[in-house]
């Protein structure tokens, strides 16, 4: 089985605090004008054995959408050795062109490059267009340090279990700067209500010292793979503000699957520190009232499988259940009162009482609707030729362009039919047209 791997990476063109937009506020953005970490983590896989097509998708902010491929395809150049195709807005449109002609619809939120669902559903798009029968997700902050990194990843997927079950999705787990798969969570008393460090602890701890395989609680979305059989029956959902790979868990678990547990893959998870752990935690409200509500509107829907806090102890069950908001307010304003950033633990409580309230409502019940739509989707658009052909072409282009020299660009020209003109990316979108 040979994977793709599809690398998000989130670039901005300043620093900037979250807005109004909870879906396009991102852990970890890369200004324009750092290097970022995506290099480091393409100079790991260099040495990984059986490695094949890398897709990096490239998230900015629109004005700053053409400047930050640029960017990335800069970063890719440097690391030759590797087979990597990037995609960026104007790849995008082009999905969307195909999509259009396919009388698929446009599913501008479903499918992009703005949050952390619809950026992940793009590249199974991609995956699914350029026929690969399985996906393996990394982060661009991660390192990856052992060779047999992608044959550890394919362990078991797409294989029946002893009970008949098959395994379509699984996950890794993280180690972090401290070489330590516990979550660095403080026991302190403003944490009282808000054990997620814990319970996590708790969890990973018991599934460490259990088979290879078992089922999962949790997902590490920079350590996951996917097999064709889920990803182009299941889609990420688009409207949930972060935690979009344990979501994805318990989309999996209503629609008959499961994602399972591998602790024997494993990568080391190096972000850069947050600027803003308040901030972070408002996202995490979104997060967690949105599922909240999700799971309980998902209830009424017959032909789904009930997905109940109790068996998704210890975590992350506790956060799922009844009275989620009052211990969330209450987190926010003891935090409040001495962790450093009191302004945003203060926006994260008034977010509780209304914000976070009013988009769980007016959203819980859209990714059920999404997915009615996404298998035939991806049936039409399964081993695309047109779609794939117009993305290498892209890739080639900007490449040609990256390079800034004829050589690029007659290497291009020889790579695909003489009618492609690098030099012309109107040429692409027609050709897609055809």
């Amino acid at each position: 089985m040979q994977p793709v791997v599809i690398i998000p990476t989130f670039i901005a063109g300043r620093r900037h605090r979250p807005g109004s937009n909870a879906i396009a506020t991102y852990d970890h953005v890369t200004p324009l004008g750092d290097p970022g970490e995506l290099g480091r983590c393409l100079a790991s896989l260099e040495k990984v054995r059986g490695l094949g097509l890398v897709v990096v998708l490239v998230a900015a902010e629109s004005p700053f959408e053409a400047q930050a491929a640029e960017k990335v395809q800069a970063v890719v150049d440097q690391h030759p050795a590797l087979n990597v195709l990037v995609i960026g807005a104007a790849e995008l449109a082009l999905v969307r062109q195909r999509m259009e002609q396919l009388k698929i619809g446009k599913l501008s939120r479903e499918v992009g490059l703005s949050g952390y669902g619809a950026v992940r559903n793009l590249g199974l798009v991609v995956a699914n267009a350029f026929g690969f029968d399985a996906v393996v997700f990394l982060d661009d902050d991660e390192v990856v340090d052992d060779p047999d990194f992608l044959k550890r990843a394919m362990y078991g997927l797409g294989k029946l279990t002893k009970k008949g079950i098959p395994i379509l999705a699984k996950t890794g787990y993280y180690l972090n700067d401290q070489g330590s798969y516990l979550s660095k969570w403080e026991d302190a008393w403003y944490n009282r209500f808000w054990q997620q460090g814990r319970a996590f602890n708790e969890w990973i701890s018991k599934a460490m010292r259990g088979p290879r395989l078992s089922r999962s609680n949790h997902v590490c979305g920079g350590c996951l793979a996917v097999h064709k059989e889920a990803f182009r029956r299941l889609a990420f959902d688009p409207w949930i503000t972060r935690g979009e790979d344990l979501d994805y868990m318990l989309d999996l678990r209503m629609y008959g699957s499961d994602i399972w547990f591998d602790n024997d893959w494993v990568l080391r998870h190096l972000p850069p520190k947050s600027s803003s752990e308040g901030d972070r935690f408002r996202q995490d409200i979104f997060r967690w009232i949105y599922e909240y509500r999700k799971l309980e509107y998902s209830r009424a829907l017959i032909d789904l499988q009930q997905v109940k806090p109790k068996s998704l102890e210890p975590y992350p069950g506790p956060f799922l259940e009844a009275g989620l908001t009052r211990r969330i307010r209450i987190t926010a304003f003891l935090r409040s009162l001495v962790l450093p950033d009191k302004k945003a633990y203060r926006r994260a409580a008034k977010a509780a009482r209304k914000e976070a309230q009013t988009y769980a409502e007016r959203n819980c019940a859209k990714y059920f609707e999404f997915q009615y739509t996404w298998p035939e989707a991806m049936a039409r658009l399964e081993g695309d030729e047109a779609l794939s052909e117009a993305l290498l072409r892209s890739a080639l282009h900007n490449a040609a362009v990256a390079a800034g020299a004829d050589a690029a660009g007659d290497a291009a020209r020889g790579a695909r039919p003489e009618s492609f003109d690098p030099g012309m990316t109107s040429e692409i979108r027609l050709n897609i047209a055809e």
